[in-house]
């Protein structure tokens, strides 16, 4: 609380990448305060200001996508994978923005941001006492700080793509804390960066519509899908229409009117 009072300063530079390497414990506190105003607000600020070494940023990138790719525990109160999602997304903007992995550690990123994203199950998002455990909203958050390095290859791109599609359709929960939204920014940014084509943009969007349930026929299922379609569809076409980027536009927009026509 002292450091938060004093806007995170650390004059001696050792003992602030200490103080970085040692918050990361609290990622998994149940305390809002200390997990989400304190712990990743200082992380984030020392990242974004360049305040941390290369050394620092690398053991957090090891040790937390170590700990997102251990299954859960029974024990487990589901904060510590989505926080360390949120901090793995500032050490994806530290790379883009002045590159410091390599090409394998860089694939080995997007690999398990992807193989989180698509394999979560925990739709928890806000809790009165406990704060935040959005692991979708972060893991998508992780997701638009890669679609903006220009250092990806499309590959790399079909990866992330395919793990959001993976959630966008999700039809066993219905999204209630603006997931749909947050998916869209690095739909978005693919959009604007990916060298994928008309056609494949094509594809990906069928992908979305692809599936077993009849849509036309009132179940939970259809509806969750349909539900969490149309909010990530509008989000989009709402974004689109919103930006000033002509080619953007011509490329996405008639995708999604379409998707958006054979959905409803």
């Amino acid at each position: 609380m002292a450091l938060k009072e004093n806007q995170w300063q650390i004059e001696n530079s050792e003992q602030r990448q200490q103080s970085a390497l040692k918050l990361l414990d609290c990622l998994a506190n149940p305390d809002p305060q200390l997990r989400d105003e304190i712990a990743f607000e200082a992380l984030s600020f020392w990242m974004r200001n360049e305040l941390l070494t290369i050394d620092t940023v690398q053991q957090i990138r090891h040790q937390l996508l170590s700990q997102i790719s251990e299954p859960l525990t029974q024990n487990d109160s589901g904060f510590l994978q989505p926080f360390a999602a949120l901090v793995l997304a500032e050490v994806a903007r530290v790379d883009r923005r002045k590159a410091f992995m390599n090409q394998v550690q860089r694939e080995e990123m997007v690999s398990k941001a992807a193989h989180y994203l698509r394999n979560i199950r925990d739709y928890r998002g806000y809790d009165e006492k406990q704060g935040w455990r959005h692991g979708l909203a972060h893991a998508a958050d992780w997701m638009m700080q890669l679609s903006l390095n220009p250092a990806l290859k499309k590959s790399q791109h079909n990866v992330m793509l395919e793990a959001l599609a993976a959630q966008i359709r999700n039809d066993q929960h219905f999204y209630h804390y603006g997931e749909g939204e947050r998916f869209v920014m690095p739909v978005f940014y693919l959009g604007l960066r990916s060298e994928l084509t008309v056609e494949e943009w094509d594809n990906w969007f069928a992908t979305l519509l692809l599936t077993s349930l009849d849509l036309k026929k009132t179940t939970q299922a259809s509806l969750a899908r349909k539900h969490n379609l149309s909010a990530f569809l509008s989000a989009l076409y709402l974004n689109l229409q919103e930006s000033k980027q002509t080619g953007l536009q011509e490329k996405l927009l008639p995708l999604v009117v379409k998707s958006l026509k054979k959905l409803n």
